[in-house]
């Protein structure tokens, strides 16, 4: 042991250590002599002196922004100290105000609050300036009283005229010039305003949206540029929205979901130059931008976790993580071996992923997030989700928000999402995985999967399905042929929820997404494409077809015929929609719906996708017959 007059050894974590709190635990030990009774540490020049504890010490200081530096020595009752550790910690939080809006519907006018907004956390400094602004998208101008100045606690603003969803950005600007900008909306409906509910109810454009899946290296050559390539193509087809595939930092290839630095491009895909021109062009073409996030894990490459794997209990990052009972290796999920959970009881872990993603909505405008692995977070902490959504409606209102969890958990509807997944309750299995695989049971297995059986499902459930995605190995069109391909398209097109089409679906593209790094083949050797556009035209062109309600039918045939209504319960023809899953002549028989009563005494109705009429035979008992060709679909409604 070592003497008072000859000082043992003090020391703090090594390395560059990140902050994402305005406050943090310094942890460190000293082997010097006892009567080196306490520690002194001195951060940014004001000294925290702290006791031992055996040879280990801690304190919480206080952080500012950028660098910190932190020296820490022993001192003894004779005024003696020993020779100093050093350390620098990296604020990574900015000190700035946060805008708030609140809207409330006054008889006469809409009334803009912004008196909810606050000082930045840190320091305190007051708000000293306020901008109001007004979308340019907006269906008619919003004529703002007031817009700057140094006080407006609330703005009255006519209703408009014309329907639609408004958009209104405020921006608080403090004393030190620290700025903090939020967007809030309010919808016109016949006339009246509304505020929509932001915790429950998802976006207006994502009712008729269609959702691409675009894997940057399956694009072509260049990455992200050859995503830009690809737009025109997109457009064309009638997609509403792209969904990225990880596009932040990982070490190697493939598909990223392995994240070795949350604020950062990957390399190989290309520069955040690049990435802001890809939302300003996919923009320009009326197409959002969705970045695949992943905030349940982290890369074993990641720093943070580099460095707790290094150094244990004393970095300051093995509390990011959450670790098995042995203290010594990371927990994971399946057999993910190389993804440690992150720890969600860290309060500075939850504010690391909020700031990453806001990163992403403030820097490049980006309109939402497919979240990885949602499902795991809400084991550990379901309260991080609802936190999540709110602070990131505040920043942009109009953000989908898609859990990559199942939609038969009404959770995800609930507490802090838009969308889930097409799965069963077996996390990652798809509701359709094996609908398909006997053709003599698919309209057996569909409507157990379409309904979700006796519980059925939550009721304001917006599902994302697919025929594809990135963890569906071989493709569709693989499996089960061009025939089931095209009427099973027909099908998710038509269903109520939120359709994907992903990575050269629409043009019969055969690979699986995580054996190909290279880009893949365009050329439409099926002539789906055709389809495809056609599809989502109609989807778009009738009311009924991107809204929510429908009914499933009790169907008589043969073969292998599935039949539901879809209907607007506003506006719009109900469209009867009859599909045939079998390679041959199919006669479908099918009781008249209640909100199908035109289907009465009819001769004929029309498709409205062939545009043609199709003959209609009138059975005892209001039911009647309908007869389809092999691997067909008709959409049907009376008159023209």
């Amino acid at each position: 042991m070592a003497s008072a007059s000859t000082p043992g050894k003090i020391s703090l974590p090594r390395g560059r250590i990140d902050a994402w709190a305005w406050s943090k635990r310094i942890t460190g030990t000293c082997s010097c002599d006892p009567g080196y009774a306490t520690v002194a540490v001195r951060v940014n020049g004001v000294e925290h002196e702290t006791p031992r504890e055996g040879e280990r010490f801690s304190v919480t200081v206080p952080l500012r922004e950028g660098a910190n530096h932190i020296v820490a020595s022993c001192r003894h009752h004779n005024g003696l100290r020993c020779a100093p550790a050093e350390m620098t910690i990296r604020q990574r939080l900015k000190a700035r105000p946060k805008a708030v809006i609140r809207i409330t519907v006054a008889p006469d006018c809409i009334l803009l609050d912004s008196r909810a907004s606050e000082p930045d956390e840190a320091n305190g400094s007051a708000i000293a300036r306020y901008r109001w602004r007004a979308a340019k998208s907006n269906p008619a101008p919003l004529s703002l009283r007031r817009a700057t100045g140094t006080s407006c606690p609330s703005m009255p603003v006519n209703v408009p005229k014309q329907d639609g969803e408004y958009r209104v950005s405020l921006r608080v600007t403090d004393a030190r010039g620290m700025s903090d900008m939020a967007t809030a909306c309010f919808i016109v409906e016949g006339g009246k305003a509304r505020v929509p509910d932001l915790e429950t109810e998802n976006p207006a454009w994502v009712e008729s949206a269609v959702v691409y899946g675009m894997v940057p290296h399956n694009s072509g050559p260049d990455g992200l540029r050859s995503v830009i390539a690809r737009l025109d193509d997109l457009k064309d087809l009638g997609i509403d929205a792209i969904w990225l595939a990880p596009c932040t930092n990982t070490k190697g290839r493939g598909h990223g979901y392995g994240v070795s630095d949350y604020f950062r491009l990957r390399r190989d895909y290309g520069t955040k130059r690049d990435f802001r021109q890809l939302v300003k062009e996919a923009h320009a073409r009326g197409i959002r931008v969705l970045m695949d996030f992943v905030p349940n894990h982290s890369s074993v490459h990641h720093p943070y976790m580099q460095h707790a794997a290094k150094h244990g209990k004393a970095s300051p990052y093995h509390t990011f993580y959450e670790w098995q009972q042995d203290g010594e290796r990371f927990a994971h999920y399946f057999h993910w071996r190389h993804l440690p959970n992150l720890n969600y009881d860290n309060a500075e872990v939850r504010r690391w992923m909020m700031e990453a993603f806001a990163y992403w909505i403030r820097k490049f405008d980006v309109d939402g997030f497919r979240v990885d692995a949602a499902w795991g977070v809400k084991l550990r902490r379901p309260d991080f989700w609802p936190a999540w959504r709110r602070e990131l409606k505040r920043i942009k209102p109009d953000l989908l928000l898609l859990a990559e969890a199942s939609a038969r958990d009404p959770y995800y509807f609930t507490d802090g999402f838009d969308a889930a997944y097409d799965w069963t309750d077996d996390l990652g299995k798809w509701a359709w995985e094996h609908v398909f695989d006997d053709p003599d049971s698919i309209v057996e297995r569909l409507r157990a999967a379409l309904t979700n059986g006796e519980r059925g499902f939550h009721e304001d459930a917006l599902i994302f399905r697919f025929l594809n995605n990135n963890d569906t190995g071989p493709r569709f069109i693989t499996r089960y042929g061009v025939g089931i391909e095209k009427v099973a398209a027909a099908m998710l097109l038509t269903l109520p929820g939120l359709p994907c089409i992903y990575m050269g679906q629409e043009t019969g593209a055969e690979f699986e997404p995580y054996r190909t790094l290279g880009p893949i083949s365009w050329d439409d050797r099926h002539g789906l494409r055709d389809h495809y556009q056609r599809l989502i035209a109609l989807q778009k062109a009738v009311p009924s077809l991107h809204a929510r309600g429908w009914r499933l039918l009790e169907t008589r045939s043969a073969q292998q015929c599935l039949a539901y209504l879809r209907y607007c319960e506003l506006r719009g023809t109900a469209v009867l929609v009859v599909l045939n899953f079998s390679a041959e002549d199919a006669a479908a028989e099918l009781a008249i719906p209640d909100e199908f009563p035109g289907l009465k005494h009819q001769q004929r109705l029309r498709d409205v996708f062939a545009e043609a009429d199709v003959p209609v035979e009138q059975l005892p008992g209001d039911a009647i017959r309908i007869h389809l060709g092999p691997f067909s679909a008709r959409f049907l409604v009376c008159g023209r």
